[in-house]
């Protein structure tokens, strides 16, 4: 891009500013028109089915079309080029008048491209390029982008609104997404892609928008299959929650993986080996083992019942029946192909269907009412129970980890006696649901009921923070994933996980989709640059070879470091001072210390409270447990005693460097201790 052009800010009378003060009026009332409209429609159908479908209808449509006080009707605008130029407003949602012809043109449509990706050396038929600046709602100047006289650039009025405070929940960056954000973005259906991005340079963002684009554009294929967006926790996807709904898109299923595999209720906690090898993609193949382990070999006759007789299905067919079922459950490299539930109702049916043969034979037409109700009867779920038993995910987990000898058969040649021993429960529970379950049992209770069932897809599916994912894990968000595609969203300089890896080979391939295309975002837009700076310094230790990400803009003054003997007193004053100060501030430090230091604030008359993996949100000034920081931000930061966060998991320098790029402006760093070696020698 080209030097950073002034704004041309105008005090008004500006007759340009009152003519689209003017066009934003008409915008106005042209989508006030368009909700009355659909509020006449009636939801008379030709019956009941029909007139719910229409009243459904109408209220998606209704909720597409709510006003929102504080989000204007567009941001943005582009004038063609030649004599008779034509001109569109780009903003949220397309909004038309009465004629039908568009007043706003929505930011997804493949007219508005121009305005992310216009530039002086490919102007896309773009000549001028205008964005507007807000306040509650109104219009309160432009800036203009000369593309044809070579004067653009990202200017004064596009970074206060990369830079604007945000307290609260994680806003839409519809008027900021620049170039290599939109490629991304408006990517095909059909392409899976992975966004290896450094702080700050909006990967959730673009992974958000992109879904919003993916539902515009294909509504109605994702209308029938879904689009699921997966978190690492519940305040991360409190912090997100707005961003679709802001854009137009309310039916998104968000969820953790945590959520996603509830299937069990989840009252303990791992020791961290017993949790590393619960995760491992070897537990597939001992539960794959395990479940198809339960079935025998026929050993006898079965006499069918249908149309009022018996017919003789020998052991030898029987076998044949099992045998080949148990060989089309498993194609070409690995993947099941019929699952243990639905292959057992074949088995009832390959009986029945004998039975049937054998009466056709004799001159006999059994109907297909008879043949199903052969399959049901109590002879074949007899032989069903005694050669292919039913089973659930919860009580096949449970067997396996309460039963050493059943899971020294299923874990033979894969895991070692230390590690079955791991795994194994002192003793058997009572009941499946009085177990111990924890949080990666349940995820291999998801692996269970998958190989039981198949789990519902999504036409498309948004990983977020993916870099942590076990491969176990990884296995859940595929098995959602079904046919569709998938944004694999990360940074591997913030991996934290015991599985984290050096690139993205390993994640992408647990996640069904190897060989994805890897696209970095290094254009760091919200981190200030004296910051960003600072973290990077942990680079060469925690990930080597990764491009260290560059900042846009510097702030002076934005990064300070202190040397503190006792944290109290300094910590109250700082968060004092930036308490006055608009925006949001978080103060984080190691999670066991979170306790200690809310009640200091507080104690010091400061309105601070604990962030919870609750789904509750944040506090304007909240105290935030180091392990819940990713992927949120703060326009103010204050890391409090970085060498405890460090300290407190093996992966702590990695922690570290997601807590010092949480900051949008201000970043302050109160160490008692030494501070790791690569930041030792800054302080301000």
């Amino acid at each position: 891009m080209s030097p950073v052009a002034r704004p041309e800010t105008h005090p008004a009378p500006d007759p340009v500013l009152a003519a689209e003060r003017a066009h934003l009026a008409r915008a106005e009332e042209c989508l006030a028109l368009m909700r009355e409209a659909t509020t006449a429609v009636t939801d008379a159908g030709v019956d009941a089915w029909a007139s719910e479908r229409l009243g459904a209808a109408r209220a998606e449509r209704l909720r597409l079309l709510a006003a929102d006080p504080g989000v204007p009707p567009f941001f943005g605008r582009t004038d063609g080029q030649g004599p008779a130029p034509e001109t569109f407003h780009i903003g949220r949602r397309h909004v038309r008048d009465d004629a039908g012809d568009p007043v706003v043109i929505d930011w997804r449509a493949p007219m508005s491209r121009p305005f992310y990706q216009a530039t002086p050396a490919d102007p896309q038929g773009v000549a001028r390029r205008r964005r507007f600046g807000f306040a509650e709602g109104e219009l309160t100047g432009y800036e203009d982008e000369r593309l044809d006289t070579g004067d653009a650039g990202p200017g004064e009025f596009l970074r206060a609104e990369i830079e604007r405070p945000r307290s609260g929940p994680m806003r839409d960056i519809v008027a900021t997404i620049q170039p290599d954000q939109d490629d991304i973005v408006r990517a095909p259906l059909a392409e899976s892609i992975c966004v290896q991005g450094a702080p700050g340079t909006g990967k959730t963002a673009v992974g958000l928008h992109r879904a919003a684009y993916l539902l515009y554009t294909h509504g109605g294929q994702l209308a029938r299959t879904g689009v699921l967006v997966v978190g690492p926790n519940r305040a991360f996807l409190r912090y997100i929650e707005q961003v679709l709904p802001t854009l137009g898109e309310v039916d998104v299923a968000q969820s953790t993986v945590a959520d996603l595999t509830a299937r069990v209720p989840v009252r303990a906690v791992d020791g961290s080996a017993a949790g590393v090898l619960k995760g491992d993609v070897r537990m597939a193949e001992v539960l794959r083992r395990a479940l198809w382990g339960e079935i025998r070999k026929p050993v006898d006759d079965v006499l069918v019942p249908l149309a009022g007789r018996r017919y003789r299905v020998t052991v030898e067919r029987l076998k044949r029946y099992v045998d080949d079922l148990r060989r089309r459950a498993r194609g070409s490299d690995d993947q099941q192909l019929l699952h243990y539930a639905a292959a057992r109702e074949r088995l009832a049916m390959l009986l029945a269907g004998d039975a049937r043969r054998q009466k056709e034979e004799a001159g006999g037409s059994p109907t297909d009412a008879e043949t199903r109700r052969a399959a049901r009867s109590a002879e074949v779920r007899a032989f069903c129970d005694a050669v292919w038993p039913a089973r659930d995910a919860a009580g096949l987990v449970a067997a396996l980890l309460g039963d050493p000898a059943l899971l020294a058969r299923a874990a033979r040649g894969v895991l070692d006696e230390e590690e079955q021993a791991l795994l194994a429960w002192p003793a058997p529970p009572r009941s499946v649901r009085t177990a111990p379950w924890t949080a990666a049992d349940a995820v291999l209770v998801d692996e269970a009921a998958g190989l039981l069932e198949r789990t519902p897809g999504f036409g498309h599916v948004v990983v977020d923070e993916a870099q942590d994912l076990s491969p176990m894990q990884c296995r859940a968000v595929a098995r959602r994933l079904a046919a569709g595609s998938l944004t694999v969203l990360g940074d591997l300089a913030q991996a934290t996980s015991p599985w984290s890896a050096p690139d993205w080979e390993q994640t992408l391939s647990g996640l069904g989709r190897p060989g994805t295309v890897v696209r970095p975002l290094t254009r760091g837009y919200r981190v200030p640059a004296e910051v960003l700076d600072y973290a990077n310094r942990l680079l060469p230790v925690i990930a080597p070879g990764l491009p260290a990400a560059t900042a846009v803009r510097g702030e002076p003054g934005s990064l300070r470091v202190h040397p503190v003997t006792d944290l109290a007193g300094p910590l109250t004053g700082v968060v004092a001072e930036l308490a006055d100060q608009p925006g949001s501030v978080g103060v984080v430090c190691a999670d066991d210390d979170v306790a200690d230091v809310v009640a200091l604030l507080v104690a010091a008359g400061l309105p601070a409270a604990a962030l919870g993996d609750d789904g509750e949100p944040p506090a304007r000034l909240a105290v935030v447990p180091a392990t819940l920081a990713k992927g949120l931000e703060f326009d103010a930061v204050v890391v409090a005693d970085p060498a405890a966060i460090v300290a407190a998991e093996p992966r702590g320098l990695h922690r570290l460097y997601v807590v010092l790029t949480r900051a949008v402006s201000t970043l302050v760093v109160l160490h008692r201790g030494d501070l790791p070696a690569e930041l030792a020698d800054v302080a301000g």
